[in-house]
């Protein structure tokens, strides 16, 4: 049977530790890292032994692929995508909407030839004055309804490539002034203010197939639990946000959790997240995470199996090369603007 978890693995192909880990627990899906990045043939092999592992041809395997900072994929095998923010640069929101698409639309076509089929992106979190600059240039935009436009368009473009979007941090991460990687973050904001700035742009794209929580108290939803292990925050994505599809945890190992891995798996999945996400490939902290993480059912399974209904088999007609061509000429002067920490081998 299937686990409620996401995985990591160590390195360029799977160690027969793993393939025999995965095929005992049966996780829902897999991750990808630069670790695990080399050339486009070695990247189509691992997936291919990702997903013989336990024996799905069509098993989910996640990326982040959003440009910038937060690129897993890049040079020489690869084109260096710009960050959110560089669109903003174009001269009109249409056009910056039509590049957003385009851009989603070339990378999907990247994944997608490597056997990847979830992209861990749009970025929807809207940044304050002050903010901490772990999201920084990666947002589309200053304000909800820029940000939600260029989402949009970014999700619309990885669907019709045959990738699945997953909208993150939600409920938001813009308003945080800490890392959730290396800290709790508390946002003290009263729920009518959250609600018009950064909630706005999750229930803009409440039909999105899958979900990514944040690592963030919110005082005027849940004083003592984040977002991802919190009843209350679960219940407000779901009914207040009007979000449906697949709620999975960020990474689990993040520091802005406490509690051993297998406590912030089962405290995750207890609040009402449908799947839990570790990362870093750790055998000892897999297996911790697997002993607290039940097999996928009922509604959760559900909400998998919608999520996954949504790739289209055929993908949207594209020249790759005539579209790189057009993207990067009208991306010109934009690509050099990646600014803030590196998220690195973190989960995004």
């Amino acid at each position: 049977m299937t686990s409620a978890a996401i995985y990591g693995c160590s390195g360029h192909r799977l160690t027969e530790d793993e393939q025999a880990f995965f095929a005992e627990v049966r996780p829902w899906g897999f991750i990808l890292f630069r670790r695990n990045i080399d050339t486009p043939e070695q990247v189509r092999a691992l997936t291919d032994e990702l997903r013989a592992s336990i024996g799905d041809p069509d098993a989910p395997i996640l990326i982040d692929q959003e440009g910038g900072r937060v690129q897993r994929m890049g040079p020489p095998h690869w084109p260096k995508y710009p960050p959110g923010d560089a669109y903003l640069k174009a001269n009109d929101p249409m056009q910056a909407r039509e590049m957003a698409r385009l851009g989603a639309r070339l990378m999907a076509h990247d994944l997608k030839e490597v056997g990847i089929n979830v992209d861990l992106l749009p970025v929807l979190d809207v940044p304050v004055p002050g903010a901490h600059d772990i999201v920084g240039d990666r947002a589309y935009g200053q304000d909800p309804a820029t940000v939600a436009l260029l989402g949009r368009a970014a999700a619309e473009g990885l669907l019709a490539g045959g990738v699945l979007p997953c909208i993150k941090h939600m409920p938001g991460h813009g308003r945080a002034f800490a890392d959730s990687h290396k800290d709790l973050p508390t946002v003290h904001a009263d729920f009518d203010t959250l609600d018009g700035w950064d909630f706005a742009p999750f229930k803009a794209l409440s039909d999105m197939p899958l979900a990514m929580t944040a690592h963030i108290v919110f005082t005027a939803v849940d004083k003592k639990r984040p977002a991802t292990q919190s009843k209350k925050a679960v219940k407000m994505m779901r009914e207040h946000l009007g979000f449906s599809g697949l709620i999975m945890t960020d990474d689990l190992s993040m520091q802005a959790l406490s509690g051993s891995l297998g406590e912030r798996a089962h405290r995750s999945l207890k609040a009402g997240c449908d799947v839990v996400l570790h990362c870093n490939g750790d055998m000892a902290e897999m297996q911790a995470v697997a002993e607290a993480t039940g097999r996928l059912k009922g509604k959760a399974k559900a909400r998998a199996e919608a999520a996954m209904a949504r790739i289209v088999r055929v993908p949207e007609p594209l020249d790759p090369v005539a579209g790189h061509e057009r993207f990067f000429q009208a991306m010109s002067g934009r690509l050099d603007v990646a600014k803030g920490p590196d998220v690195g081998e973190a989960q995004a």
